[in-house]
């Protein structure tokens, strides 16, 4: 049983080498804004989702982008002897979940007061190497 155990944790650590990821906690912009440019690189290679990030007009993309520099260098960190062009990273996952939200009061006509819901988000970047399949 043991000699099992430890060739299942050699394969788990051998297949976590090939996945790295980032997260981006209590991001100040609405989840729905978020996940608009999370759509655009959700399965894009690497190369190909930094360039949409970067040359996007929406505040979220300059976030994102820099999220999936730091996704990057984790990649490396983990794989310091392997080539980041010859990898062949794809954004294998990208998660928009709601994050806490601040709740403010906004005076309304005739003494009413209306609340405010100031949204925010977590962001999960997960990148794969897909060296097999080719992206668009």
């Amino acid at each position: 049983m043991g000699v099992r155990k430890r060739e299942r944790a050699e394969q788990v650590k051998e297949a976590n080498k090939q996945v790295a990821f980032a997260k981006l906690n209590n991001c100040p912009t609405s989840p729905r804004k978020m996940r608009l440019v999370a759509d655009l690189v959700r399965g894009q290679k690497v190369e190909k989702a930094l360039n949409i990030l970067r040359f996007s007009s929406k505040e979220a993309s300059r976030k994102l982008e820099k999220l999936l520099l730091s996704a990057i260098a984790n990649w490396q960190a983990k794989n310091s002897d392997s080539n980041i062009e010859e990898a062949g990273l794809i954004v294998k996952e990208i998660r928009v979940d709601g994050g806490m939200m601040l709740k403010r009061l906004r005076p309304a006509p005739q003494g009413r007061a209306h609340r405010i819901r100031k949204r925010s988000n977590h962001v999960t970047i997960v990148l794969g190497s897909n060296n097999n399949t080719q992206s668009n």
